[in-house]
């Protein structure tokens, strides 16, 4: 017999519990870690008041994204897209110059960074676009429209420019649209992109901190020179072109018809991916190189480049298992830990809290997200399962960006690891993002 749950049940449930409990567990570890890392620093007074400042502002925020039904972001997805576009072209205006990046608006004592807030409302808008397309998500134009829709998002976060932000944001959609039933050919097309431009532009950089090389092998040398002769460039398109029109043929000797069509968009994607990879060369700054450099060989450049991951690694190393306790880190209280509240907070909580501290927190971000996946599942309507589909994808990549960074399988990309990293936007926004996770949680008895 079916028994109706009483008011009482279903008020309790209106929240839920396991995933608040993680989130105030993680907050309270990065508040205290943020205070530990800048109580060494001459600004760190003033770090300090911001995070304050910040704290009720972000429980503000995960309170509006719980009351608030999230089903009318879905309604009404055209006018938070055209609030993505105005916030961002706002800066251009408006905006303070940090670093060499157009990225912050400044009120007195405190800062508001909007691409924090706006990557949360592309996935809002995102996910009801995709909702309405999911009858014809397979087909290639629904795939042209959503390009076109993120595009200029992401070309007003270019022009900042702010590359870490795309870095958090372009993996997170991928992961949407997968989730949402996109052909799985367009997803190998991406990664023979990515190989194709991120594959040239590593083995350049490679071979560039290792000129040797290219005496010593005939292949590194051809790699090089398709970089900056335009004969092998010009070979190498005709190599690419050569050898899909070859795999077709042999293809049709053991009897699998491939329509020639798919090969031309095979070859298309690799040439596309060489020349982005030769365009992103000629235009990367100098700190995004170093960043590379630092990834292939912290060694090459002890003081300079490779000096943040090194230092990284010798304070977790130097933290062994257990660590040395809240406020009793050497590396990071001595400032040999650059950006120790920000980039490398981990470096300093591993100094503090040891291995098994570290792992404590990747468990409860793992914890994290399996709640968030669960939400999904539990949601009345796919805009709301697609909505925390999306929020998992950005909060995946900030961990496995954070955590592969630190070990060293990941370049210094400078992304903060959420509620746990100082940075009062990124804290702001990430709390809206799971109160929105908890409006489908709240609503997910709306139909019973």
């Amino acid at each position: 017999m079916f028994i109706t749950p009483s008011k009482q049940i279903i008020k309790r449930r209106n929240i839920d519990y396991a995933l608040l409990s993680i989130i105030v567990v993680l907050s309270c570890i990065g508040f205290l870690t943020v205070i530990s890392a800048v109580s060494g620093l001459s600004f760190g007074q003033e770090i300090i008041k911001k995070y304050l400042i910040a704290i009720p502002l972000a429980a503000a925020a995960f309170i509006f994204g719980w009351l608030f039904n999230y089903q009318i972001y879905n309604e009404q997805w055209k006018g938070v897209y055209v609030f993505i576009l105005l916030f961002l072209c706002s800066l251009f205006f408006a905006g303070v110059v940090t670093r060499g990046s157009n990225s912050w608006f400044k009120f007195g004592f405190v800062s508001i960074q909007p691409s924090e807030i706006c990557r949360i409302a592309t996935i809002l808008v995102a996910a009801a676009f995709l909702t309405r397309s999911y009858r014809s998500v397979k087909e290639f134009k629904t795939l042209i429209f959503f390009t076109l829709i993120v595009a200029p998002i992401f070309l007003l976060i270019m022009l900042q420019p702010d590359f870490s932000s795309l870095v958090i944001t372009a993996p997170a959609l991928m992961i949407l649209l997968y989730i949402a039933g996109v052909n799985i050919f367009y997803f190998v097309l991406l990664a023979l992109f990515i190989i194709s431009s991120c594959g040239f532009l590593t083995a350049w950089t490679f071979i560039a901190l290792n000129p040797y090389i290219i005496e010593s092998s005939g292949l590194m040398y051809i790699i090089w020179q398709t970089g900056h002769n335009l004969i092998y460039i010009l070979g190498f398109c005709v190599f690419v072109l050569a050898l899909c029109w070859f795999v077709w043929l042999i293809l049709r000797q053991f009897r699998i018809y491939v329509p020639s069509i798919f090969l031309f968009i095979v070859a298309a994607t690799l040439l596309v991916g060489f020349f982005s990879g030769l365009v992103i060369d000629r235009h990367l700054k100098n700190y995004q190189r170093k960043r590379i450099e630092a990834f292939l060989e912290p060694m090459s450049d002890p003081k300079g480049a490779g000096y943040n991951v090194l230092q990284a690694r010798i304070a977790m190393g130097s933290g062994g298992v257990l660590g040395k306790g809240f406020f009793s880190g050497t590396q990071s209280r001595l400032g040999f830990i650059p950006e120790r509240h920000t980039d490398f907070i981990l470096a300093v909580l591993g100094e503090e809290l040891g291995l098994l501290g570290t792992i404590g927190v990747l468990i409860l971000y793992i914890l994290l997200l399996w709640r968030t996946i669960s939400v999904a599942a539990m949601s009345v309507d796919r805009y709301g399962y697609l909505v925390c589909c999306g929020i998992f994808g950005i909060f995946f990549t900030y961990m496995a960006v954070n955590f592969g960074m630190l070990i060293g399988f990941v370049p210094v990309a400078g992304i903060p690891l959420p509620f746990i990293s100082y940075g009062g936007s990124n804290l702001v926004a990430s709390m809206w993002a799971f109160g929105i996770v908890e409006s489908v949680y709240r609503h997910r008895l709306s139909m019973v």
